[in-house]
């Protein structure tokens, strides 16, 4: 009855072997990525950014700059959104305010890749524009 027992558990182990081997070769035989737990996303944004760019709409979809007419923010990189006067800040405001709402997640994106922070007091109101975009895209 014992060695009955041990190779049906030893038959299950082999079998869940072989299981395991088989999914890790089927997705790279597809042309699909890796199996998901190789690539979990992080659990936890880390605050730095103005929209998390784990949840981004455009996140990983692109590296590359794109401007929205607003090179002449550059001038403001590295600019900590407290510091700004309110010349800049209603500099800010106009470009935003100038932008269809479906372009306003792209430029936040181009922003944070150009390392230009908003102003503090425009940051809720853009939020609430990426906020209804997302849920406009769910």
């Amino acid at each position: 009855m014992i060695i009955l027992i041990v190779a049906i558990l030893l038959l299950g182990a082999v079998t869940y072997f072989f299981h395991r081997q088989e999914q890790k070769k089927l997705p790279r035989e597809i042309g699909q990525s890796a199996p998901e737990e190789t690539q979990a996303p992080p659990q936890e944004c880390c605050g730095q950014h103005l929209v998390c760019e784990r949840d981004s709409l455009l996140a990983g979809v692109s590296k590359e700059v794109e401007y929205y007419d607003d090179e002449e923010l550059d001038a403001w990189k590295g600019t900590q959104p407290d510091a700004y006067t309110p010349q800049q800040e209603a500099f800010f405001r106009e470009i935003f305010y100038t932008l269809r709402p479906d372009d306003v997640p792209g430029w936040v994106r181009s922003l944070q890749l150009r390392q230009i922070e908003v102003p503090e007091s425009l940051r809720d109101e853009i939020l609430l524009v990426v906020n209804e975009q997302r849920n406009a895209h769910k």
